[in-house]
């Protein structure tokens, strides 16, 4: 079974209109669907915005419905002159900005599990070079692999940007996607993020979203449906 997490409801809609039929289940307040996408079996949750509500929602699926594999759908912001609206960035990894224990001696972004620590949490490779495969049904995108940061913060500071890319060596930022990994990281649980480029780095003059998410919605439903074809 395929997990599929997204940031936008229009993605999951689209998702949803492709299956047959479905089954849906609401735990904590949250709604999951499931069913068949080209005879695959899949899972769609729309997590809701931010760290806990993507962590819950990823734990929740992996209890129910014990996905071999979570994808986590969204936009983000550039943090790289060569990723510009519209381009694509699939993770090799996540990392979580704003974890900061730095007033004691930490690592910015060290996370602290009750076995080990460490800062990077690392997606699947199978599934994100799976994913990058499929990113060719999209014409004229760019499309990158590399780390994508995640926080609770909307970062709209061209100078934030800049310092979480150089901290971290990220190429894009959003809010949900490294606590998506955290979780299946723990899990053992194979993931892979793909973001949708929202605004600009240099001229961090957005888009408008109500236009922009629609296609953002429709690059994510076209991916995740070529990916459903190769599983």
């Amino acid at each position: 079974m395929v997990g599929i997490i997204c940031a936008l409801k229009i993605e999951v809609d689209g998702l949803i209109a492709l299956m047959p039929e479905f089954n849906k289940k609401t735990v904590a307040g949250l709604d999951f669907f499931s069913g068949t996408i080209d005879n695959k079996d899949v899972v769609l949750l729309e997590c809701g915005i931010g760290k806990v509500n993507a962590a819950i929602g990823t734990q929740i699926m992996i209890d129910y419905y014990k996905p071999d594999v979570i994808i986590n759908s969204g936009i983000a912001g550039s943090l790289s002159n060569e990723l510009k609206i519209g381009d694509i960035v699939i993770s090799n990894d996540c990392v979580q900005h704003d974890m900061n224990g730095t007033e004691l001696g930490d690592p910015r972004g060290e996370i602290w599990y009750t076995d080990e620590k460490r800062i990077d949490i690392p997606a699947d490779k199978a599934t994100y070079e799976k994913l990058y495969r499929c990113c060719k049904v999209l014409d004229g995108v760019n499309v990158k692999i590399g780390r994508i940061a995640t926080g609770d913060i909307f970062i709209a500071s061209i100078n934030k940007r800049k310092f979480i890319a150089d901290a971290f060596g990220a190429l894009c930022c959003e809010m949900e996607g490294g606590a998506v990994g955290h979780v299946c990281y723990r899990n053992k649980v194979p993931y892979a993020v793909i973001r949708s480029i929202s605004d600009d780095l240099e001229t961090n003059t957005g888009a408008d979203f109500d236009k922009f998410k629609f296609l953002a919605a429709e690059n994510s439903i076209k991916v995740m449906t070529e990916f459903l074809k190769n599983t």
